[in-house]
């Protein structure tokens, strides 16, 4: 998995956002000096942290709705599509992760 470092930073990046756990409609927040990653770690879900500076993709995670904001350097646009990288991705809103 390859690609070309994701878009430039925007006021959105900076908010708190939402992850919806779809198969027990938890909803976990991500607040804005957290990274999605902590907050899965938190919550006990088994996600690799790798490198945690969106550079190798192991913590990759799997999301079935959503705005988010990609800042990894090792997702395709095609991964992108319905993979995230936790440890330095975030979202507007919400995201779902599948059931």
């Amino acid at each position: 998995m390859t690609s070309t470092p994701a878009d430039g930073g925007s006021d959105d990046e900076a908010g708190s956002f939402e992850i919806l756990l779809a198969w027990s409609e938890t909803t976990l927040v991500v607040a804005p000096h957290q990274t999605a990653l902590e907050v899965l770690i938190a919550a006990g879900l088994p996600v690799e942290p790798g490198c945690q500076t969106g550079g190798c993709g192991m913590c990759a995670t799997e999301y079935v709705e959503g705005d988010v904001i990609h800042k990894d350097g090792c997702l395709t646009a095609a991964d992108r599509v319905r993979y995230f990288c936790p440890c330095v991705s975030r979202a507007r809103g919400r995201i779902v992760l599948p059931a």
